[in-house]
């Protein structure tokens, strides 16, 4: 699939890592770092602008390595790109360690999977048919 992309940044598009990735790597687009205290958030550009075609969407996602070593988190993960934005890609981080963290330019802050997606057509009904599940959730099937 081929996807309209500008890059205002001055780094590489993003690319898949291996050949097998789901995500790529989504770098900051910074002019100075920002720092990071404990439980602040902040957002960070990319300088990136995509074009998606009908019926995709652009998933922002944390990296799992940055989410591990240093409690940085992408807040409203995953964060949704619409095929109709055209607005500049940003990514709203969060740290959740005890120490502050300082997001450089060109670091990779989240990864970006694109994927397809399809629109529900309400049916409204007054009863749902019966599952064996029902209405639990929220671990209501225990341990195992």
């Amino acid at each position: 699939m081929q996807v309209k992309i500008i890059n205002r940044s001055n780094h590489p598009l993003p690319a898949y890592a291996t050949a097998l990735s789901a995500g790529m790597d989504l770098r900051a687009n910074l002019t100075e770092p920002i720092t990071l205290q404990p439980l602040q958030r902040c957002l960070v550009p990319t300088g990136l602008y995509i074009a998606l075609p009908p019926g995709y969407e652009a998933q922002v996602r944390p990296r799992s390595g940055l989410a591990l070593k240093k409690g940085i988190t992408v807040l409203n993960s995953p964060g949704t790109v619409d095929a109709d934005y055209r607005g500049e890609i940003c990514v709203i981080l969060v740290n959740l360690s005890s120490e502050s963290f300082v997001i450089e330019d060109g670091e990779r802050i989240a990864q970006m999977v694109i994927a397809s997606h399809v629109q529900a057509e309400w049916h409204e009904v007054e009863t749902l048919d019966e599952t064996e599940r029902g209405t639990g959730g929220f671990g209501h099937t225990g341990k195992k």
